[in-house]
């Protein structure tokens, strides 16, 4: 990753490290204040126009292929929610069917299946019943009515949040960025913190989305090909793969946890499928790895295990938010320290 990005005149050094803590804090507020979506929904249209211009600009003009550029993308952002509340509702249809019958015929045989596998001490804590199954998952909403409340709140915000970043992005895209002699010293400085920050997320976004349609394709062939050719029907097969794409899109963890779904999901139907999902698993997970080195690797010079490390004390200082920011933020940092020749 080519961190070196050039400016027509050097700050002075209490210019740059001032650009330096200003950069530092204005990362940790966005965490703090929530505005997370907000920063990473502007960065990806920028990116997305940044790398689609220059493919028109050999047709078009720069200015005209920028319009267009986020002219498209907002349709193909109008199209994509419409696509994917269509979706959601026929992959709700066809994975669950009829609401009435999604106790009777899905959850409770999956308890059935866990009754007969799971210790007798962990067997006395499940339903015994249909109808113990809904008073139960009826009383677990009742008592967390008020966290379920503010969850839907925060999505709806986050949501708002996303939209408002998208036009933020747009709206920076198309403005015409000043040359830096025309700039102050400390808006030059600041500038290429903030085209250091894109690098770093382009390089990290875009290579971990390589690697999820990479882990979700194999996924895919395995529960949707592999195993109903041998007459097994791994329940809620086309969520889970939707699932492993959406968890995907998170360095490391996000493969674990869309592993960790897919083996409950094969241990449901028997043992003997739940180890077949287990093997196929590690082999996926070495694949992660592998994956990781080569293009993450490659892009950002930095081990799975450093992603890692970043993300469990991003997760311990933040939480969800920390994990999500945490490649990013740590891609940019090496590359600033790579620029100043410390590392």
């Amino acid at each position: 990753m080519d961190c070196s990005l050039p400016a027509l005149r050097a700050p002075s050094p209490l210019i740059r490290y001032a650009s330096y803590v200003l950069a530092a804090v204005t990362l940790l507020l966005v965490i703090e204040i929530h505005l997370l979506p907000t920063l990473l929904a502007g960065l990806l249209v920028f990116e997305l126009v940044q790398t689609m211009v220059p493919l028109l600009g050999r047709r078009i003009s720069g200015d005209r292929a920028r319009v267009v550029v986020v002219a498209a993308l907002g349709a193909v952002v109008v199209g994509l929610l419409i696509l994917l509340i269509l979706g959601a509702i026929s992959l709700f249809h066809n994975e669950i069917g009829n609401p009435q019958l999604l106790w009777q015929e899905q959850l409770m045989p999956l308890v059935e299946k866990a009754r007969q596998q799971l210790p007798a001490m962990l067997v006395n804590n499940l339903p015994s019943s249909v109808d113990d199954l809904r008073v139960g998952a009826i009383e677990l909403a009742r008592k967390h009515a008020a966290t379920l409340q503010l969850a839907g709140k925060g999505a709806v915000r986050a949501f708002v949040h996303i939209i408002i970043g998208l036009i933020l992005g747009a709206i920076v895209a198309l403005g015409r960025t000043r040359p830096a002699h025309q700039m102050g010293p400390l808006s030059a400085a600041l500038s290429l913190r903030c085209q250091r920050l894109a690098e770093a997320f382009h390089n990290i976004v875009f290579a971990q989305i390589k690697i999820s349609l990479i882990n979700t394709a194999f996924t895919a062939v395995f529960l949707l090909g592999v195993l109903p050719l041998m007459g097994i029907h791994v329940p809620l097969a086309k969520t889970l793969v939707v699932v492993t794409f959406v968890f995907g899109l998170l360095p490391v963890l996000g493969n674990l946890i869309s592993n960790t779904a897919i083996a409950v999901a094969g241990l449901s139907v028997s043992l003997g499928v739940g180890i077949a999902a287990l093997v196929f698993l590690i082999l996926i997970h070495k694949l992660e790895y592998f994956l990781n080195a080569r293009i993450v690797g490659t892009q950002i010079r930095a081990r799975a295990w450093e992603l890692l490390v970043a993300m469990l004390v991003m997760e311990a200082a933040f939480g969800l938010p920390g994990v999500i920011a945490a490649p990013i933020y740590y891609a940019y940092l090496k590359c600033e320290l790579e620029a100043e020749k410390l590392i």
